[in-house]
């Protein structure tokens, strides 16, 4: 053999081990390329099984929401209603602290001009 014979041999070789080298490493992509899109599949298939567990949690978490909103507005009602009841006791006890006054002084004018009751402090009666 001669040395051109050698050198394409050799050439030959060189681009035999380039081509399987290039093959191996495409088909390693591959593999890594099915390994990635099972993998992404696994994550989608856990995520729509944690959406179920997630949309039972917002309801419940609706429906609580709404609990609490029905409550405070039932505690703003009674609220206004004892502060109506508030009001109203305060204009009762008003007109009461009247009256026991207007009572008081027309108990003390009939004891100032009743001559059988004795008064520590006489006023005469400027109405008599």
């Amino acid at each position: 053999m001669d040395a051109t014979t050698v050198w394409i041999i050799v050439a030959i070789v060189v681009v035999i081990v380039v081509v399987i080298a290039i093959v191996m490493a495409s088909g390693r992509g591959r593999r890594a390329a099915d390994a990635q899109r099972a993998k992404a599949q696994e994550i989608r298939e856990q995520a729509a099984a944690d959406q179920v567990e997630l949309q039972r949690r917002e309801a419940e978490a609706a429906r609580l929401d709404a609990q609490a909103r029905l409550a405070q507005a039932e505690a703003d009602a009674r609220a206004a209603d004892a502060a109506a009841l508030q009001n109203e006791a305060r204009a009762h006890a008003q007109e009461a602290s009247g009256a026991r006054t207007e009572l008081d002084e027309r108990l003390s004018r009939a004891d100032r001009i009743d001559p059988d009751v004795v008064v520590d402090d006489p006023q005469p009666d400027a109405r008599a």
